[in-house]
């Protein structure tokens, strides 16, 4: 209802939730006869008057966090109902990052909607550029040389290793376990010099493109991305010795924040997440899209549901990930990096699934007549990601709060599109 004004019988929650107080109440941002421009001539008046869900009782408090947090988050609503600091319910508020990139993807050209793509979600840049390629190349049915696929396939998979390293650490840094935290900041440092190095930009954005890739990999590259591959796994051997044998990091994260496999299966979770809760689901390994249908992938999993079985997932993904990129390299093949794109001139409709860091991303674009975007959704797994925070985090305490967040970590941007 938020965005195009369709009305549903019977739901059972009609409140506002990404239009916040940006349009008035007749108007709907994603309909077709509402002008990309903006129409607004003044900033958005605050919401403060929004029926966030009460527990009424005694001894019950409200305790409001966000949107503005401390440190580098994007800003997101945290609406807390506490007895002394035992949390009894959270309800999660986003939209503020809202963009309208649904709306001013309307009317693009392809190559510009990847571009687009590319930003949806910073941190997945990779994931979301390849796709929404992917729905265009399926769309037409575009055959992308195998070079270009493996390249994407390592872009990829250095995506995810950066992500990874980046949030074992901020939950370590939660905890005030700063040695963790310095060292896996300074591996991560370390791996995204290599990522400008190589591929001209830090998060590796705009490499990935339609019909292929923008970058391609000479000997020297390969023989340096080897190197930093085998240092990095020296360097985990030990550090994974240091973190299983720390008594204060598993004190604090051991038991806390547990999502348990019934409700992981409700709520749909997808990737680390998921797989910390039981559910074996990685379309690497389970669709296995070219290139990985050429590789056996391994899923790590574990069932306990608690920020520590989400470390331990991101922890072994990252090893997976190591000896992936090192197969790829080994198997690459020769030939060009791209395919150039063939209009349609009619309409055409395609879907794109890839295996982000977070999870499974689709992607549905359609092209009108004239070659130009009519319709352009991009699903990030954050949307179950935030559901499943609202339920983790029942029957803990306050303090516990960020090192659960920071253990999920959904995109904000990623949905509020």
């Amino acid at each position: 209802h938020d965005m195009f004004g369709i009305n549903f019988s019977n739901h059972p929650d009609n409140r506002r939730w990404t239009r916040h107080l940006a349009w008035g109440a007749d108007q709907f941002p994603l309909r077709k006869n509402f002008p990309v421009e903006s129409l607004m001539t003044t900033p958005t008046p605050p919401d403060s008057n929004y029926p966030f869900t009460q527990i009424i009782g005694s001894g019950v408090c409200e305790v409001p966090v966000g949107p503005v947090h401390a440190g580098i988050i994007e800003p997101g609503h945290f609406r807390f109902q506490i007895t002394g600091e035992d949390i009894l319910k959270l309800e999660i508020r986003l939209g503020y990052t809202h963009k309208g990139i649904e709306k001013i993807a309307e009317g693009r050209e392809v190559n510009s909607l990847i571009k687009l793509a590319g930003r949806v979600s910073g941190d997945s840049t990779a994931a979301h550029a390849w796709a929404a390629c992917a729905a265009l190349e399926n769309a037409i049915n575009l055959e992308i040389p195998n070079r270009a696929l493996y390249i994407r396939a390592i872009i990829c998979e250095r995506e995810r290793i950066a992500n990874h390293l980046g949030d074992f650490a901020s939950v370590c840094n939660d905890v005030a376990y700063t040695f963790a935290y310095y060292q896996l900041m300074r591996l991560k440092e370390l791996w995204l010099r290599i990522n400008a190095q190589i591929f001209g930009h830090r998060f590796m954005m705009d490499c990935i493109t339609l019909g292929g890739v923008t970058t391609d990999l000479n000997s020297e590259n390969c023989q340096a991305l080897h190197k930093q591959i085998s240092d990095f796994k020296l360097e985990l051997d030990e550090l994974i010795v240091i973190f299983e044998a720390h008594f204060g990091l598993h004190n604090r994260i051991k038991t806390t924040g547990i999502l348990t496999a019934e409700q992981a299966a409700s709520l749909g979770v997808l990737g680390y997440v998921g797989r910390a809760s039981g559910h074996k689901f990685d379309l690497r390994h389970d669709v296995a899209y070219p290139p990985y249908d050429k590789f056996k992938i391994h899923v790590p999993v574990f069932n306990t549901g608690d920020v520590l079985a989400r470390l331990r997932v991101r922890f072994q993904e990252i090893l997976v990930a190591l000896d992936l990129i090192d197969q790829l390299l080994n198997t690459l093949p020769s030939g060009a990096i791209h395919t150039p794109w063939v209009a349609p001139n009619k309409v055409v409709e395609g879907i794109g699934l890839i295996e982000g860091w977070r999870g499974e991303i689709i992607t549905f674009v359609r092209l009108g007549d004239d070659n130009l975007v009519e319709r352009y959704f991009p699903r990030d797994p954050s949307w179950f990601s935030w559901q499943a925070l609202e339920q983790l985090i029942q029957n803990n305490i306050v303090p516990e709060f960020p090192v659960c967040n920071k253990s999920i970590n959904g995109s904000y941007s990623g949905v509020d599109l």
